[in-house]
């Protein structure tokens, strides 16, 4: 059981890339103290996701370090923000959860690009596709919010929170920034940093007030900054040109009316790894 709940805690701490099951357990907390809902369907999605990698056969040592769990926890949260919650709406969390981990196995088996949370984009992105094209009434309507100010702490703290969907309380993205400085100093700054930056860019850029204060443009780039940061000024500056590049993207993605997800996350952290390569096997 102990170790049940180690791979569980670790699988919530790598949807930040924090090994540490304790990460895990402040973060998880910061989603109950927004939707306990949602806390449920993140372990849900969990649980499924390392099963179905138990019973693939992956390799234990991921599991253990949460490796499969991240995804699944993400898709677990997912269908709580869009979708009703039913039947079939649990059978569809059931098999994102599960293909999450199928597809996390085809990117281990590659060593060009890291998958990050691609399987779970991808897994997301098809349950959505069935349910536009065959159950719309699964859909749930995203509520109007009208803001006419900016409220600076709210979209630090929210940009944050919003790497799992959580933007209804501050004090989720603060617990998950504790679960971060608990396993590493340097990921919490580089997380706060990923937060801040997009900040003052959304706002020269006259982003929406509304999205903005929601953490929409935050949390992409918190993401880009942990996974990119390091203890040298090269990796500072392509953690920061990844944050930079992934607002960019997320700005045209919700312009285009695309559920972006991390999308804009992986692709900029991708562009930036593959133009440093080729930078290095220039040189």
């Amino acid at each position: 059981m102990y170790n049940l709940l180690l791979i569980i805690g670790r699988g919530i701490g790598q949807v930040m890339f924090q090994n540490n099951a304790l990460s895990g357990l402040f973060m998880l907390i910061g989603i109950f103290l927004n939707s306990w809902q949602m806390g449920l369907l993140a372990l849900l999605g969990n649980v499924i996701s390392n099963m179905a990698a138990y019973f693939s056969g992956y390799k234990q040592d991921d599991i253990k370090n949460g490796l499969y769990g991240f995804n699944g926890t993400l898709v677990g949260i997912a269908v709580g923000a869009f979708l009703q919650l039913s039947v079939e709406s649990f059978i569809l969390l059931v098999i994102a959860s599960a293909g999450s981990t199928w597809i996390a196995g085809l990117f281990s088996r590659q060593r060009f690009l890291p998958g990050f949370t691609a399987p779970f984009i991808l897994a997301v992105w098809a349950i959505l596709g069935i349910c536009l094209l065959f159950m719309p009434y699964l859909m749930l309507m995203p509520d109007a919010v009208i803001d006419d100010t900016y409220h600076y702490f709210q979209a630090f703290c929210l940009g944050i929170g919003q790497v799992m969907f959580q933007g209804r309380t501050v004090l989720a993205g603060l617990c998950f920034l504790l679960g971060i400085l608990i396993n590493s100093r340097k990921d919490a700054f580089y997380a706060a940093l990923g937060a801040f930056i997009p900040i003052p860019l959304s706002i020269l850029l006259a982003v929406d007030y509304a999205s903005i204060n929601a953490g929409m443009m935050g949390y992409n780039g918190v993401l880009c900054a942990i996974a990119l940061g390091g203890t040298d000024w090269k990796s500072l500056v392509s953690a920061v040109c990844a944050v930079l590049l992934s607002t960019g993207l997320q700005i045209i993605g919700m312009n285009l009316g695309i559920i972006t997800l991390t999308a804009p996350f992986v692709m900029s952290v991708w562009i930036i790894i593959t133009i440093r390569t080729l930078f290095y096997r220039l040189l």
